[in-house]
């Protein structure tokens, strides 16, 4: 009876297609903006400063997007206010996976592409990144049928 009641609720939070489309218009707004983030930090540390190597320049700008993107997006994107360590967590554990291998990807890229084309490499990473950690977010940190099926998990620990 419990699991009938659960599926029904549900079906009634499903979002239309037209919200869907808006949370999908929201997101990428807020991707640009901390694209934009991204970019100019990338470009101030490798471009205009030559002070730092491609790999810790790209390593701090992406942290620096993050945090923006996670904090609108958590927000105004999918309206979460459940758990907020858990979704914190769980945005880390994307990263912990996509971090290391776009910086050793993209570091292997710009050698063998060249300096030229930081900025070009940075871009794939950064489309590569838009896509994933999009479906991450709606389908994993921001999907409260799995975040509360992973709360109910370690409870019963």
């Amino acid at each position: 009876m419990e699991d009938t009641q659960d599926e029904e609720v549900l079906q009634e939070a499903k979002p239309t297609k037209k919200q869907q489309f808006l949370q999908i218009l929201k997101f990428t707004g807020f991707s640009i903006s901390a694209g934009a983030i991204q970019l100019l930090s990338f470009s101030i540390l490798y471009e205009w400063t030559a002070c730092l190597p491609w790999w810790p320049s790209y390593l701090i700008s992406i942290i620096l997007s993050v945090i923006w993107n996670f904090t609108f997006n958590r927000k105004f994107t999918f309206k979460a206010a459940n758990n907020i360590p858990l979704a914190m967590t769980l945005v880390l554990i994307y990263y912990a996976a996509f971090t290391p291998a776009s910086v050793f990807g993209g570091d292997a890229l710009e050698k063998l592409w060249g300096p030229d084309f930081g900025i070009l490499v940075t871009v794939l990473m950064m489309v590569i990144n838009f896509v994933t950690e999009f479906v991450w977010d709606k389908f994993i940190v921001f999907n409260e049928k799995v975040t509360d099926k992973i709360i109910r998990i370690f409870k019963r620990r």
